[in-house]
């Protein structure tokens, strides 16, 4: 039920054939103000839609009326000329004929910097500028209130499978670990820092130290990175959840059961059913070359070194081999390869070999001439080859094959039109390694949480090689896009102190560095669990936008600038000694 106030008696949207007749009052912003033959128009826009306002004979009333200047309408209610129905606005078969109008909100500029209908064909830096006017825009508005109802399902969601809502500290201590920290100078401790948390990690684990069972918020992250179209610089949100006593397949099963609720009832399309497919790490960077597999993907890219092994084929020879079988794609045009040669040209790779399979099951291609008979027969059986198929070869070290045919793979299936954009995709990467080697110093360094339980517990840390020593990390991904990292905790204090051992640290630098955690674990932690899937990449998806900046009110731009209020600004001499801060002035090239 809407109240009545001073300014309106009914939405925009509200009204319809049963009003036909009234007197009602409306408010809004005038999109469009249109003259068909002496008979002027306006399209009325508030947040909630859309209505016709018509001026027949007073038309003295759109004097001082511009686009975009919010005005509140009298008038009555009628049915719209048959002809002049509009099915695109649930409004479309009634307007309103204007009896009065009061600007509200006057327009001063002389022009606008866009029009707001299409602010979304504009330079994103003057879109973000002039945000409160792009905003206005159907479609990103929308984007705004869908984020608002998924958030708001996301809690409703949550507290009904049993996890309660705590919120934890923005202002918090610097982390050794991941990305940078942005840094907030103390005004009462000299020369000391406060960091914004780049998540709410150390904090939910003492939660379930201290004795909750399933915690969750919608926790904002900062982290001083650059942007992606994926990643907002600065700040994000993310659906953070641990649970206490809890195994991987615990958080694996309440992942499934919110991920799947909220995109089957926001995304209009099919959500693979749970439980999701698992894929070891190990089987994504060889299948699909990639962590972050699209799986809407059908084509799979095949292991081939061990057939190229002392190769007289210098480019294949002693390298890592990657093959692609691509369905269907030997009646191709000559133009069609080239550009994909040139794709391949683009990303770093010298060329991309091919050969084609015919009606006789011969391969055409230049590769072929450095093939012999064992080969061609092994090519066929590995790579299930059928007649009219073309075999992409990717060649070069182990560490760049992977990701030049994890690229190829998806760029062919987008030019052949292979990808099912109709659905939702989603699995689990799992079985993550629990140390690299660093290629600068060799040294044996965390791969990616340092606070997860290795697999094997302590028993893997003394007697396997670290590099073989897997961990139980888990990330979530959704038709090609990271929604989620997590991993059940390193909760026992001889098995941390041991994995970080490994990584170079010694028990004095973990009781330092983190001090909270290896004092709380002498308190009889409980095995805890947990992940967190980012909302502003789950209303990415939702939307079909492929920036996230499309999907967040006030977001930075590329660059990490706040363009609307000018962020980041200098601030004066007096706030810098408050907080006991010099500014260096920087060094001149």
């Amino acid at each position: 039920m809407f109240l009545e106030n001073k300014y309106r008696t009914h939405t925009c949207e509200m009204l319809s054939e049963n009003d036909i007749g009234k007197t009602v009052r409306v408010a809004g912003w005038v999109e469009n103000i249109r003259d068909h033959g002496g008979i002027k128009f306006i399209d009325l826009r508030d947040h909630y839609g859309y209505v016709q306002i018509t001026f027949q004979k007073n038309e003295g009333l759109l004097e001082g009326v511009n686009k975009e200047c919010a005005v509140t309408i009298g008038g009555t209610v009628i049915k719209r000329a048959e002809g002049t129905y509009n099915d695109k606005i649930s409004t479309g078969t009634i307007e309103i004929v204007a009896e009065s109008l009061e600007v509200l909100g006057k327009v001063t500029v002389e022009q606008l910097p866009f029009e707001v209908p299409t602010s979304t064909e504009t330079k994103e830096d003057i879109r973000l500028k002039y945000r409160y006017l792009d905003l206005r825009n159907k479609r990103m508005h929308n984007n705004i209130v869908l984020r608002s109802q998924v958030i708001s399902f996301l809690r409703s969601k949550m507290t009904e499978m049993g996890f309660l809502e705590i919120q934890t500290p923005i202002l918090s201590t610097s982390s050794p670990e991941g990305a940078r920290d942005y840094l907030i100078p103390s005004r009462k401790h000299h020369g000391k820092f406060y960091a914004l948390p780049q998540a709410p990690q150390i904090f939910k684990q003492l939660l379930m130290v201290s004795g909750f069972d399933k915690y969750f918020q919608i926790a904002p992250c900062f982290r001083d990175e650059d942007a992606r179209a994926d990643r907002s610089p600065g700040e994000f949100y993310q659906l953070d959840f641990e649970m206490a006593f809890a195994t991987q397949e615990d958080v694996f099963a309440n992942a499934e059961e919110v991920l799947s609720a909220v995109f089957e009832k926001f995304g209009g399309k099919p959500v693979s059913p749970a439980p999701f497919k698992r894929i070891p790490y190990a089987e994504s960077m060889l299948k699909y070359g990639t962590d972050k597999p699209d799986l809407r993907n059908p084509l799979i890219i095949t292991e081939l070194s061990d057939l190229f092994v002392d190769s007289d084929f210098k480019p294949f020879a002693n390298k890592c081999v990657r093959g692609i079988r691509v369905p269907g794609m030997a009646s191709q045009s000559k133009g069609f390869f080239e550009k994909m040669e040139a794709f391949a040209k683009e990303i770093g790779m010298k060329g991309l070999g091919y050969v084609k399979v015919d009606e006789s099951f011969k391969y055409l291609g230049p590769i072929d001439k450095f093939l012999n008979d064992e080969q061609r027969e092994e090519l066929k059986n590995r790579c299930a080859l059928e007649v009219g198929d073309v075999l992409y070869f990717i060649a070069d070290n182990k560490k760049m094959a992977p990701k030049f045919a994890g690229q190829i793979r998806t760029e062919v299936a987008k030019r052949m039109d292979m990808i099912d954009y109709d659905r939702y995709e989603m699995c689990f990467i799992v079985d993550f390694p629990m140390y690299e080697e660093d290629e600068e110093t060799g040294k044996t360094i965390f791969t990616h949480n340092p606070f997860s339980m290795p697999q094997g517990g302590l028993e893997a840390l003394k007697t396997k090689n670290p590099l073989d020593i897997l961990a139980y990390q888990y990330d979530i991904v959704c038709n090609g896009v990271e929604l989620s990292s997590g991993a059940v905790r390193n909760h026992d204090l001889e098995i941390m102190i041991k994995a970080f051992e490994i990584a170079g640290y010694t028990e004095q630098d973990v009781a330092e560095k983190f001090g909270a955690l290896y004092n709380a674990f002498q308190y009889g932690a409980p095995p805890h669990a947990g992940m967190a899937p980012g909302v502003d990449r789950m209303i990415m998806l939702l939307t079909g936008d492929e920036s996230i900046r499309e999907v967040i009110a006030f977001p930075m731009n590329s660059n990490a600038q706040d363009l609307l209020l000018g962020a980041p600004t200098e601030v004066t001499e007096q706030q810098l000694r408050e907080v006991h801060i010099k500014v260096r002035q920087k060094p001149t090239v």
